[in-house]
C-alpha cells in the first residue's frame, strides 16, 4: 500500500471497538494488521499483571524502562515535530507527531531486551542443553516476527511512514541495549538490599538476580513442595 496513492484514495476506515485504531473497511489484511498493532498495548498489561503477581525486582526494572523509553519517544516527537502521513485521515490519534513511531520504538524494546535477556542472563541447569537452545531460538524467530509485523501494520494502516518506524526501531533498540547493561551492572547488585527494605517484604518485592533460570527453580520448587503436602496428607489419612 503506497502513501502517496492511499491518502488520496477515497477509503471507508473502520475503528476496532474501544481501541480506536483504524483499517480500511472490507480489507482483512488491514484488519489482521490492526489487531498486530495492539501487541504493545498487550505487552504493558502483561508487565502490569507479572509485576502484580510475581512482585520481582528484575520483571520491575524491565518495565521501568519500557516507561523511559515512551518518555525518549515523546521527547523525540517535541524535538522532531515531523507529521504523520495522510494527515486527517484518521479520526483518533493520540499524538499529533510521528517521528519516531512509538509502537515501533517501543515493540524494539521489547524484543531486544528479551533477546538479551534470553541469551545472556538465563541459563539452563539441567542437562537439556539442545532442547534449551532450541526453544530460545524458537522465541526469537517468533518475537522477531512480532517487531517486524507490529511496525510493518503501522505503515500499512498510514500512521506512519517508513523512515518514522526504522527510526523508532533504532531508538529502541539502542536504548534496550544501554537499559539491560545499566540493569546488569548497576541495578542488579543493588536488588538484594533493596528486597531486604521492609517496604520490599512487606509488599513481598523480592529479588531472582542470583538464580540461574527462574522458570527451572519455580518447577523444581513447586513441584517438591507440592509432593511434600501430598506425602503429609498421605501420612494424615492413613
Amino acid at each position: 500500500m503506497a502513501l502517496e496513492d492511499q491518502c488520496s484514495a477515497p477509503l471507508r476506515w473502520r475503528a476496532i471497538s474501544v481501541t480506536h485504531v483504524e483499517f480500511p473497511e472490507g480489507d482483512l489484511t488491514g484488519r489482521l494488521l490492526a489487531y498486530i498493532s495492539l501487541l504493545p498495548v498487550a505487552i504493558i498489561v502483561g508487565f502490569v499483571t507479572l509485576i502484580v503477581f510475581k512482585r520481582e525486582l528484575h520483571t520491575i526494572s524491565f518495565f521501568g524502562g519500557l516507561l523511559l523509553n515512551e518518555g525518549v519517544n515523546w521527547l523525540l516527537k517535541q524535538i522532531f515535530r515531523e507529521p504523520r502521513p495522510c494527515a486527517g485521515i484518521h479520526a483518533t490519534v493520540y499524538a499529533e507527531y510521528g517521528m519516531p513511531s512509538n509502537h515501533s520504538q517501543l515493540i524494539w524494546f521489547f524484543v531486544v531486551y528479551f533477546f538479551l535477556f534470553l541469551y545472556l542472563r538465563m541459563h539452563q541447569t539441567n542437562n537439556a542443553r539442545c532442547f534449551d537452545l532450541l526453544w530460545r531460538h524458537i522465541l526469537s524467530i517468533f518475537l522477531l516476527g512480532m517487531a517486524l509485523s507490529v511496525s510493518y501494520s503501522r505503515v500499512y494502516l498510514l500512521y506512519h511512514t517508513w523512515s518514522q518506524i526504522f527510526y523508532g526501531g533504532v531508538t529502541g533498540s539502542t536504548f534496550a541495549i544501554i537499559w539491560f547493561f545499566f540493569t546488569q551492572e548497576v541495578l542488579t547488585p543493588l536488588f538484594p538490599k533493596i528486597a531486604a527494605w521492609p517496604i520490599s517484604e512487606y509488599f513481598l518485592v523480592r529479588d531472582t538476580s542470583l538464580i540461574p533460570n527462574i522458570l527451572w527453580f519455580e518447577y523444581t520448587v513447586t513441584r517438591s513442595e507440592a509432593r511434600n503436602r501430598q506425602r503429609k496428607l498421605g501420612t494424615k489419612l492413613q
